[in-house]
């Protein structure tokens, strides 16, 4: 697959709304053309102690950050006509619907592909695990910032330019 845009959702809480950071990574022609980066304020907007403990980020990081529509409207024209490609697809696709609805957006249904499950199949025993930065090195991307939503889209982008 030479076309396609990776994407990392990384959520404030358990409510999978509360998206609060977006990575995508456009791919085209095996190549990464552009990236994108964005906090996100999350609805709702509190945090959970095990998702900060993951990905670093506070209430205090986005409380000024735009809300998802806003960020949504700078993305939408860069993965036009794109396969969405997600390390775990059905987290960062029900977040991406999820939050759409909660917005009250009409959700383009976009194509998702998963990295995840295109590993399990491919790698099974190759690997010790299945985890996002394992297989990422795996296929040459070391990751230097994981659960950092533009980090972990790139190692999605990786993982996807080979096995997908």
């Amino acid at each position: 697959m030479t076309d396609f845009a990776a994407i990392d959702f990384e959520t404030a809480n358990d409510n999978h709304t509360s998206v609060c950071a977006v990575g995508i990574v456009v791919v085209r022609g095996g190549e990464e053309q552009c990236s994108f980066y964005s906090l996100i304020h999350p609805t709702p907007n509190f945090y959970g102690y095990y998702n900060s403990r993951v990905h670093g980020l506070h209430k205090r990081d986005t409380q000024s950050a735009p809300r998802f529509p806003e960020v949504w409207a700078q993305v939408s024209p860069l993965i036009e006509g794109l396969p969405l490609v997600a390390h775990n697809k059905v987290f960062d696709e029900d977040c991406l619907k999820k939050v759409f609805a909660c917005y009250q957006m009409v959700y383009p249904d976009y194509k998702f592909l998963c990295t995840y499950n295109a590993s399990c199949k491919m790698l099974k025993g190759q690997v010790e695990n299945m985890q996002l930065h394992t297989v990422a090195a795996y296929c040459g991307y070391i990751m230097m910032h994981h659960h950092n939503a533009l980090d972990d889209a790139r190692a999605c982008a990786a993982i996807a330019k080979q096995l997908l």
